[in-house]
């Protein structure tokens, strides 16, 4: 790879949502980064400063780290966005630069270099109303500065084809490069470890498990609803929502109480990247009823560390497990429920699609999504 770069090419990547380890947009940003830097070190790593963990500091150790400093008297960054970060991305005279996170407009109408971005999925324009006017605005004023980008990554072959629907972006200036897999999401067979992360996080002896924001576009209001007859048909499984809460999540918790569920459902807000694999070996299955993904990265984890799984037949999600799991209509609680009970009663079922997604999930990974973007950088410049 290196062999195939010019010895003065400058490629930068802008990394502060690297920063935001709760986000998915970090996990992505973060699992790149580090990948690439292995491949080829000499990237410039643009940030504004903040207080990076320290894993994230490592990565910023191994490139070229740029810190723009962020302008004090405008601490939302207005200013940073539009005129400080445009002024300095011109001063580094780069070759390329890739956006991996959300789109900044500013970073369309700066001029001097080539502009890679990563569109992860179009919510905004397909669900409106499950995601704030921030975000809507962002992607149609993205959607108007579009001859301005010079190629686009997208996760997924459904993303694909909304970016073309909804961009009119020529298919040739479109790569579908899928997510990775964390090599942390493995089968764990430590049982003392296990149980230490039982203890920790309070979780019963058996449940049904779900990762993800607390927010409209998950489906988790559905989610709670089959749980609600899944229990009426004597199964005494648990349901353990895992995430952060996000925007309108108040509707989940009505939802919950309206059903007098109680303590049959319990939530646990954020749960380090360092514990979850531990969640996802302990449950007995995982459940992700989302109405859209751009990939669906945590069914992705299940199917890594044993856990049969049930996801919507929407989107992306059968494109990322295939075989491997029961996929349903989101909008069908009946058919939610039916799955799930199909697989707590049936041990061969579950154990057929336990070795499934192992199989699966090793056919995804952030060394080979790095070759392909580095693949991509260069192609970009011939």
């Amino acid at each position: 790879m290196e062999n195939n770069w010019g010895a003065n090419m400058k490629v930068g990547i802008l990394t502060d949502s690297m920063d935001k380890k709760k986000a998915g947009l970090g996990v992505y940003t973060k699992n790149l980064v580090e990948n690439i830097l292995k491949i080829k070190k000499d990237i410039y790593l643009i940030h504004y400063d903040t207080n990076a963990d320290e894993s994230v500091k490592k990565i910023y150790k191994e490139g070229k780290e740029i810190v723009i400093p962020l302008p004090k008297i405008h601490p939302k960054m207005t200013s940073w966005l539009y005129v400080k970060l445009p002024l300095s991305l011109r001063e580094l005279e780069l070759d390329i630069l890739h956006e991996p996170g959300i789109v900044r407009p500013s970073i369309l109408y700066s001029s001097g270099f080539k502009k890679i971005i990563t569109i992860h999925d179009l919510v905004p324009l397909i669900f409106p109303n499950t995601t704030s006017l921030f975000d809507i605005v962002n992607l149609k004023v993205v959607q108007m500065l579009k001859r301005n980008i010079d190629a686009v990554i997208v996760p997924s072959e459904n993303t694909k084809r909304d970016v073309i629907k909804f961009f009119r972006i020529p298919n040739d200036k479109i790569k579908v490069i899928p997510y990775g897999r964390d090599e942390r999401f493995r089968l764990i067979k430590d049982r003392e470890e296990l149980e230490n992360v039982r203890l920790k996080y309070k979780l019963p002896d058996k449940f049904v498990l779900f990762v993800g924001t607390l927010e409209p576009r998950k489906n988790i209001k559905n989610l709670i609803k089959a749980y609600y007859k899944l229990k009426k048909k004597g199964i005494r499984h648990k349901l353990v929502i895992v995430g952060k809460r996000g925007w309108k999540y108040k509707q989940i918790f009505d939802v919950w109480k309206s059903l007098d569920l109680g303590g049959d459902v319990m939530f646990v807000d954020y749960v380090e990247n360092e514990y979850l694999p531990f969640i996802y070996n302990l449950a007995d299955l995982f459940v992700y009823p989302s109405l859209y993904e751009g990939f669906g990265l945590p069914p992705l984890e299940a199917m890594a560390c044993g856990c049969p799984v049930v996801v919507s037949n929407t989107s992306s999600l059968p494109e990322v497990v295939g075989d491997a799991g029961i996929k349903v209509d989101p909008y069908n609680i009946d058919e939610i429920a039916d799955a799930m009970y199909k697989i707590l009663i049936n041990d061969d079922l579950k154990d057929e699609l336990v070795k499934r997604g192992l199989k699966r999930a090793k056919l995804f990974s952030w060394e080979k999504a790095a070759k392909e973007t580095l693949k991509m950088y260069e192609g970009c410049i011939r």
